[in-house]
């Protein structure tokens, strides 16, 4: 998905850009509305894993060790989902994703150049998990899913005939969902903390074509930076017997697990549609 549509918006930037001028050129200036659609994918981190508060200190820095004082998950980390208990089951890459959305915005145009504000809201279904195994054997797994996705943009562009370069950055905010599954069977999982609500902001730019004095085409990157959702999950004894890593003596509590990486990063590549009052 993100291929095509890789592919279909840097056709329409070439065709823009080699397009002959109009022979009156395209009029920015003002207000106009939009929808957009892309393909994304998450911005995978190589070595992000779970970390452990054996003490439940609030520090996610301690090692889980078993009754022998061996690391409990020495057999590694990975990204995306488990396909088994054992690293060398292999994991499966977070998929890609897609998104749909409108805008608003307004242009003010002087001479060639082109300033603006936009502000978009999109649905968006996109995932990114990250895997730890600990030697019992069994996995572990985090899954943070974006919901939707609402922004605010400055943008800034060279307007030539009927095309306008620009580049574009701002504010955005999304929500998420958390999800925590493991083939451990013997403890209990618990979320003690469950954000869905992540800030951050936006980067991209793009190209814009006008096909008539008030329709034009878009093809654009976004790259989408968020602070992630907090969402702690705290290990208890269960059916474990007392000597299960996550509840050794002398903290017999539980264990309190995230994620190592605190953010959500999403490549997008859109194309649209505006129209121009």
């Amino acid at each position: 998905m993100i291929k095509t549509l890789t592919v279909s918006a840097g056709a329409l930037m070439l065709a823009a850009v080699g397009a002959p001028a109009m022979a009156q050129s395209q009029d920015w200036s003002g207000l106009y509305v939009g929808v957009y659609g892309s393909g994304t994918k998450t911005n995978d981190q190589d070595d992000e894993r779970l970390r452990f508060d054996r003490n439940l200190d609030g520090n996610f820095g301690d090692t889980v060790t078993t009754l022998a004082g061996g690391d409990a998950f020495s057999p590694g980390s990975c990204g995306g989902s488990a396909k088994g208990d054992l690293p060398s089951n292999g994991c499966d890459e977070d998929s890609n994703g897609v998104e749909g959305g409108g805008r608003i915005g307004y242009d003010f145009q002087f001479g060639n150049f082109v300033v603006g504000a936009v502000g978009e809201y999109s649905g968006v279904d996109a995932e990114d998990s990250v895997t730890s195994y600990s030697t019992t054997p069994a996995y572990y797994v985090s899954e943070r899913n974006l919901n939707n996705l609402a922004a605010l943009r400055a943008r800034v562009g060279y307007a030539y005939g009927p095309a306008l370069v620009y580049a574009t950055g701002g504010v955005a905010t999304g929500e998420m969902t958390n999800r925590f599954y493991s083939s451990n069977g013997q403890n209990t999982f618990t979320a003690t903390t469950d954000d869905d609500q992540a800030d951050g902001y936006q980067a991209g730019g793009g190209i814009e074509y006008a096909l008539a004095p008030h329709l034009s085409v878009t093809g654009e990157y976004i790259y989408t930076s968020l602070e992630a959702s907090d969402f702690n999950v705290r290990v208890g004894r269960g059916i474990a017997i007392a000597t299960n890593p996550f509840v050794l003596a002398p903290n017999t509590t539980g264990t309190d697990i995230q994620r190592s990486n605190g953010r959500f990063g999403l490549h997008a590549v859109r194309i649209g549609m505006n129209y121009r009052f």
